[in-house]
């Protein structure tokens, strides 16, 4: 009798499924709301973050972590961070002081123009569009 080239095949898909099973449980929470955000993006068609370079006009999408007044140059401006697991990205409204619904641990889609600046991937005045509460 010959060795089999694959000695076990049923004994590979329990040990993946375990495989799997062990990096859920030993993955931080934020690890888990990373690839969860990573796999929306996905599914939405929207770019990954990481992905946007400068001048590029995207469509991304992730969880607002935070929102904040800022002025710039004496003008009022509502800044928020944008993540989608890949890479954070600051949304800037010009202008603005505040805008119903933006707030922290709203998803939302965001399209325009990215920009670099700091170091930093920027997107000022985006077109966007609030993802339904029941979604998050």
């Amino acid at each position: 009798m010959s060795a089999s080239p694959h000695p076990d095949r049923h004994a590979e898909k329990p040990a993946g499924r375990f495989r799997r099973m062990l990096d859920r449980l030993s993955s931080s929470q934020g690890d888990l709301e990373s690839r969860e955000l990573q796999e929306d993006a996905q599914a939405s068609g929207c770019l990954r973050i990481s992905e946007c370079d400068d001048r590029q006009i995207v469509k991304v999408t992730g969880t607002l972590r935070t929102v904040t007044l800022r002025p710039r140059a004496g003008v009022p401006a509502l800044e928020a961070e944008l993540f989608d697991g890949t890479a954070p990205l600051d949304v800037v409204w010009l202008g603005r002081r505040s805008i119903t619904g933006i707030e922290p641990g709203r998803k939302l889609i965001a399209s325009g123009r990215i920009s670099l600046s700091h170091g930093r991937r920027v997107l000022f005045n985006p077109k966007y569009e609030l993802r339904p509460l029941g979604q998050e």
